[in-house]
């Protein structure tokens, strides 16, 4: 299946002007670019970027977006990546994503819910693990995980993203860890499933996107 890259940019001003400040507004930004999707499945994944006075957006979709009026004055540039960019056997990449693990949750008669709560994990050790994980499963090998790797896999430290739901006043935040680094694919056609389905939880706020470079 085709994949399509949008890059879009706002300058601080405008972004104020069309009231989007937090991870909830940049959702609801994105699902206008896929009008009359309201009632389906997300399918496509988004990262936002504060840079240079204002906001980077990237979608990744199956199908091209459309331009939404609150880009008007925007920069909007939307292409479809071909098959052959997933080929190569190892690329540069960097994620922003939501490493957590799910912790048991009980109810208020102490018995065990079927869901567990997820917990946010922040600790080098736990991240490196998690993204060896995702990596296992995602058909390809991250590089220099290992602690005394001449050229490590940058982790940054934890940053939290807040958010506001008006509709119902829920307020809330996630945990994005950025990873830079190359990587190996391994099963090439699991890899590029995994390109399109994102990497981790909370995908509808911006987290999982993997973009990638060939090495």
């Amino acid at each position: 299946m085709s994949a399509h890259l949008t890059s879009i940019w706002l300058d601080e001003r405008e972004a104020a002007h069309q009231r989007l400040f937090d991870t909830y507004d940049w959702h609801q930004a994105a699902w206008k670019c896929f009008p009359g999707r309201d009632d389906t499945q997300r399918d496509f994944l988004t990262r936002l970027d504060a840079r240079d006075g204002g906001f980077r957006l990237f979608i990744v979709s199956p199908l091209p977006p459309a331009r939404p009026a609150w880009c008007e004055a925007g920069e909007w540039r939307t292409k479809e990546i071909p098959a052959s960019y997933f080929q190569r056997r190892r690329y540069c990449f960097q994620l922003r994503a939501n490493p957590t693990r799910k912790v048991r949750a009980d109810g208020p008669d102490g018995t065990r819910k079927k869901n567990g709560r997820r917990q946010a994990l922040t600790q080098p050790e736990a991240l490196r693990e998690w993204l060896q994980r995702k990596g296992a499963t995602g058909g390809f090998r991250v590089e220099g995980l290992e602690p005394q790797s001449d050229t490590p896999c940058a982790i940054a430290p934890a940053r939290r993203f807040y958010f506001h739901r008006e509709k119902d006043g829920q307020r809330g935040l996630h945990a994005g860890v950025d990873f830079t680094g190359r990587l190996e694919v391994i099963d090439p056609a699991l890899f590029h499933e995994t390109f399109r389905a994102g990497i981790g939880s909370a995908k509808s706020f911006g987290f999982g996107l993997l973009i990638i470079a060939p090495a």
